[in-house]
């Protein structure tokens, strides 16, 4: 008995350490790039007719994210949905679920590549935040059907047969029983997507170009902060390049955790509405 005290000790004292390791090493992140971006980071940044401004990336990369998800999540959200409450352990079942694998496998700049040759040329899409959405949101249908399936498997099997044994049929049950629990874990997924969203570089440079204009259509090209923050260290001729480079890394975690705030807040509101219906 003691020693098994003393393992579990020691177990806790490891996970313990990893987790102060991990916390340390993202707070070291985040201290050194806003040292780094101080009297950079300032309203001229963001200033339209500034030719340092961030403010044409900014809001190319709010216009990708945004269609990005709003094409992957549904897609993503009924497919996990019919993995889970509707298909069977059958062959194309298992097809379906190792295609799905292997998108998750895939390098992105092969999902770049794809949208360069299907995406811009062959639908004539051109470089665009349109081809780089569509592009992307196959990219991340991995994360957001696996998320969500593992949510959806969290659901007591009870509260399905309660539901089902009161008259309700299997799509009533689906979305007034099983869904609402499962929204966080939807929630979660959709976060995980948008940071890949707003991190990949290879697919976007490939499909949604260089432009540094305000796109004021989907069918524009553009050019994300990611991008921009390649091609300002890639490219730095000024001391201040590396400067605004970090200003412009801090203003891309600005937004991605404005973004995921907005997801998590918006998840809870759509439960709470829901629970308060039920009740």
């Amino acid at each position: 008995m003691k020693t098994r005290k003393l393992v579990d000790a020691f177990l806790y004292g490891l996970m313990a350490s990893a987790l102060l390791l991990a916390l340390g090493a993202l707070i070291f992140i985040l201290a050194y790039i806003l040292r780094q971006s101080a009297g950079y980071l300032n309203p001229s940044l963001f200033a339209p007719d500034s030719p340092t401004g961030i403010l044409p990336m900014a809001i190319t990369t709010v216009y990708l994210v945004l269609l990005s998800i709003g094409i992957a999540l549904p897609v993503g959200v009924i497919t996990a949905i019919f993995l889970n409450e509707y298909a069977k352990d059958t062959a194309p079942i298992r097809l379906l679920r190792l295609a799905v694998e292997t998108l998750a496998g895939i390098p992105s700049i092969l999902y770049g590549l794809f949208g360069l040759l299907v995406f811009c040329r062959f639908f004539h899409l051109g470089q665009s935040i349109l081809a780089g959405a569509l592009t992307l949101s196959i990219m991340i249908l991995p994360v957001i059907i696996r998320t969500t399936e593992e949510s959806l498997k969290t659901i007591p099997v009870s509260f399905r047969e309660g539901s089902l044994s009161l008259g309700a049929t299997q799509l009533q049950t689906i979305l007034h029983v099983v869904l609402p629990p499962a929204l966080p874990g939807i929630a979660a997924s959709a976060i995980l997507a948008i940071g890949r969203v707003a991190g990949e570089s290879a697919p976007v440079l490939l499909t949604v170009g260089l432009a540094r204009n305000i796109p004021k259509s989907a069918l524009d090209s553009g050019r994300t902060l990611t991008i921009h923050l390649y091609y300002l260290t890639k490219e730095a001729i000024n001391p201040d390049d590396f400067g605004i480079a970090f200003a412009t890394s801090t203003a891309l975690i600005i937004l991605v955790l404005l973004l995921n705030t907005a997801t998590t807040i918006i998840s809870r509101k759509l439960s709470g509405v829901t629970h308060g219906k039920q009740d």
